[in-house]
């Protein structure tokens, strides 16, 4: 018997066109979207074996937020988030910080009108 012989002819849901794996895929910048196809392929794989697609749609999930976040932002934007974040995670340095007495100061001065 085929697959066809079982179905009641209901839809299969599909996903919204911007939570596809595609398009996902296409939003995301950079080591985002390597990230992504290594971690889609490895869920896809885990699937095959167990017959689960938790996996696989927890993965869609969590980077289709990050790719809606970077189509906000621009890919430019998230980008630059993304350097910035690697450079005070590697250098330990945040040049765009503000000191602790810096930042008391601002909010004294706001305190005070």
């Amino acid at each position: 018997m085929t697959a066809e012989a079982f179905s009641d002819g209901a839809a299969v849901p599909a996903l919204a066109p911007d939570a596809t794996p595609e398009a996902i895929r296409d939003a995301l910048v950079g080591e985002e979207r390597a990230e992504f196809e290594r971690r889609y392929r490895s869920a896809l794989v885990e699937a095959a074996d167990s017959l689960d697609l938790t996996g696989v749609l927890d993965v869609l999930r969590a980077y289709h937020r990050i790719a809606v976040q970077t189509q906000h932002r621009g890919a430019h934007v998230h980008q630059r988030l993304l350097d910035k974040a690697r450079s005070i995670t590697t250098e330990r340095h945040n040049p765009d910080a503000v000191s602790v007495e810096a930042h008391r100061g601002r909010l004294n001065r706001r305190l005070d009108f």
